[in-house]
């Protein structure tokens, strides 16, 4: 499956003084891409929340997150952000990121977040035994890579 990239427009709230965008923002935009990516494969907070994945108790708390800034961002510019699964295991998930100008196509940042799977004790859950129908979801994802 081809996945549609998030679409972001800079507001003036992300900037400095001199219009460039502060670089907490590019996190931010990261965790809305990722959203983004969740729902299209049909599995948005909201779905998690009906299917009563979310409310028992599993989470899907940040382990690490990185990001490289390669140039800046402005106010009112619009980036393109790429994400995609580039490991999986059943209890952890690795995505990648890209940030793009829009118009010109120049990365402004990548980055990496990585992610686990807990129950409502805070102890590691498998996927593959507690949620197969995620599993084969995020194995897809991370083989379409």
């Amino acid at each position: 499956m081809i996945y549609k990239p998030y679409k972001h427009l800079v507001q003036y709230y992300e900037t400095d003084q001199m219009g460039i965008v502060h670089h907490s923002n590019y996190i931010r935009w990261f965790e809305e891409a990722r959203a983004d990516l969740m729902e299209q494969v049909g599995l948005g907070y909201n779905k998690l929340e009906e299917l009563g994945i979310i409310c028992p108790g599993i989470i899907s708390p940040v382990l690490s997150i990185n990001a490289r800034y390669k140039s800046m961002t402005h106010y009112y510019d619009t980036v393109i952000i790429n994400v995609k699964v580039v490991k999986y295991n059943g209890v952890k998930i690795t995505l990648e990121y890209s940030v793009a100008d829009e118009k010109t196509g120049e990365v402004r940042c990548t980055g990496e977040s990585e992610h686990c799977f807990l129950d409502a004790s805070g102890s590691p859950v498998s996927l593959k035994r507690s949620l197969p129908e995620l599993n084969v979801i995020f194995i897809e994802m991370s083989e379409n890579e």
